[in-house]
């Protein structure tokens, strides 16, 4: 398969309204789309055409119980995927949306077991990027679709990381730049009384609990909780029961007192006869001696963080990196959005530092 790659950077040039319409049309016909959204790039087909649907896990290489997301660009399209009407769900839009947060609601009949992964529930989410938006409303309004990358990969926050995992697997790849959150959408659950967080993003929890409680009833409103993916049987939304956003190269996140944390990592790349890469920040980047150095940003800056981890991180597999050691930045990591990916990243792998050396 030939991928069409097209440049979009503002959507209503004629240029960009002919590529976007081309998009469209492919997605009319069973075709798959790479677009981008401000969260990560998205690998989209007709949310309503099953086969369409069943190629995206075909092209990713995804597992069939993974569900995808459904997105819209008008609030009322929700009236077609869902059944059951929740006022917590226009509360949430009107806070949130457009924007990166997907919400859980159980399913209409017309939605295709291939975009739910065979549950009785949908992930919908409303993005805010403007090439996202118009490719929807082009397309017929329900685009489905995870990131645009090979499963258990970063996910991809430039179109250079989606042609290097789908190309030829694709008809069309949109390229609108960098994307500017970088890490997916806070999934939130609403199908039961107290709301879920099924996977944390960069909209926490406590400004959903904010907007779902009322003024007149707060310690009465249903509560919002986090869900313990780790135990998760099934996948219930995207991103809980696989491995996801994995280098190439063995991660380790390590934390700690600062000092010992570097001298732990610098005694690891010094004795090591691997290729190590240190993800680092701004801070303690020139502190370290490995074979690899690259910056995420500042420790206090959650949002330059997020918004480079996934490159960084493909970066440590151009480069090379057979061994990753990681900073934790927790100091940052108010939605534990953060710690998330670099715990789903590193398998879990981690080294905590003692202010006397001890590591445990």
């Amino acid at each position: 398969m030939r991928t069409r790659i097209a440049e979009i950077r503002e959507t209503d040039t004629p240029e960009a309204k002919a590529a976007i319409a081309e998009a469209a049309d492919i997605l009319k016909r069973g075709g798959l789309v790479a677009f981008p959204t401000e969260t990560v790039y998205g690998l989209g087909a007709d949310a309503f055409r099953e086969e369409a649907c069943a190629r995206i896990y075909e092209a990713k290489g995804r597992p069939s119980d993974n569900p995808l997301i459904v997105h819209i660009a008008e609030t009322a399209a929700l009236n077609r995927l869902t059944e059951a009407a929740d006022p917590r769900v226009l509360r949430l839009a009107e806070a949130f949306w457009p924007g990166p947060l997907t919400v859980i609601l159980k399913r209409s009949a017309e939605v295709p077991d291939r975009v739910t992964g065979g549950l009785d529930t949908v992930a919908v989410r409303f993005p805010s990027h403007p090439v996202a938006r118009a490719l929807i409303l082009a397309a017929g309004g329900y685009i489905a679709a995870p990131s645009a990358n090979r499963s258990g990969r970063p996910s991809p926050t430039k179109a250079a990381h989606v042609i290097e995992d789908l190309e030829g697997r694709v008809d069309m790849i949109l390229d609108g730049g960098d994307t500017t959150v970088g890490l997916e959408s806070t999934i939130v659950d609403l199908t039961e009384t107290d709301a879920r967080i099924l996977r944390p993003g960069m909209i926490g929890g406590e400004e959903i609990a904010r907007v779902l409680q009322t003024t007149e009833a707060a310690e009465a409103a249903p509560k919002v909780t986090a869900a313990k993916e780790q135990e998760a049987e099934i996948a219930l939304a995207p991103g809980m029961k696989y491995t996801h956003y994995a280098p190439k190269g063995e991660m380790t996140v390590v934390s700690g007192d600062k000092e010992q944390v570097i001298l732990y990592i610098n005694r690891r790349a010094a004795g090591s006869d691997k290729i190590i890469g240190v993800i680092a920040s701004d801070e303690n980047a020139p502190f370290y001696r490995a074979d690899v150095i690259i910056s995420c940003g500042s420790r206090t800056d959650a949002a330059e963080i997020a918004q480079r981890l996934y490159a960084v991180l493909r970066e440590m597999d151009a480069r090379g990196a057979e061994e990753i050691l990681c900073e934790d930045f927790t100091e940052a990591d108010s939605t534990g959005a953060i710690a998330n990916r670099l715990r789903k990243a590193s398998g879990g792998r981690r080294v905590f530092v003692e202010a006397d050396g001890t590591i445990r």
